[in-house]
């Protein structure tokens, strides 16, 4: 039998609200085919981890600086809230892909286990920037960690398996039973980005991947 597929909502859900916001977030938590929340995680100027996906507030807050150059109480003024904010919020039955963008220190670890626990329940730490996950590997050697990737290649497993990795997590279109027999033969599980129609989520689940971030259809079916 094929496993159930976990479907994480690909920065909340923001038809109604912006994206990686409280408001998205708790909106994904409203469905109930959604299995989890996927967020991106940046450092604002006063080192508090918060949410946002670009270098810049400009394509979805409107202002053009860099996330880097405002504190915390600045950025959660315009809709950016803390890491905190949100791991206070959401119910814990929800599995969350943290990915980290850029290089993070021991200040979020201390955040993510304060709002998940030491153990990170039921939550996994995803990046593309492998120096972030050797950096985790060191400070919270426990927590699962996934590869954020363009492919499944061999190096590209390898590389996974290097940094002590569970799994990689690739773009839905290099996925093919090819790909999956190549990561389980290297030990490592598969995840996907960024599906957005029912059908493509239906064949991954087929092919047994542990988790999809998901937007619109695919995330209401």
């Amino acid at each position: 039998m094929t496993r159930r597929m976990l479907r994480l909502a690909h920065r909340g859900d923001w038809r109604a609200a912006a994206e990686n916001s409280l408001s998205a977030m708790l909106a994904a938590a409203a469905i109930p085919t959604c299995d989890g929340l996927e967020f991106d995680v940046r450092v604002s100027a006063d080192g508090v981890p918060v949410l946002l996906h670009d270098e810049t507030l400009q394509r979805v807050q409107g202002p053009p600086e860099r996330v880097e150059t405002l504190a915390a109480a600045s950025l959660e003024a315009i809709g950016v809230p803390t890491l905190a904010a949100v791991l206070a919020a959401v119910p814990r039955r929800l599995f969350l892909d943290i990915e980290l963008k850029d290089l993070h220190d021991r200040a979020t670890v201390e955040v993510i286990a304060a709002g998940r626990g030491a153990s990170l329940s039921n939550a996994v730490i995803s990046s593309f920037t492998l120096g972030t996950l050797e950096r985790l590997g060191r400070l919270a050697p426990a927590w699962p960690r996934w590869l954020n990737a363009d492919d499944l290649e061999p190096s590209t497993l390898a590389t996974a398996n290097e940094l002590g990795c569970r799994a990689v997590s690739v773009d839905w279109h290099a996925i093919d039973a090819g790909a999956i027999t190549r990561a389980r033969k290297a030990g490592l599980e598969v995840a996907a980005w960024t599906v957005r129609r029912r059908s493509t989520a239906t064949r991954l689940e087929g092919l047994g991947i542990l988790a999809a971030c998901v937007e619109g259809a695919a995330l209401d079916d």
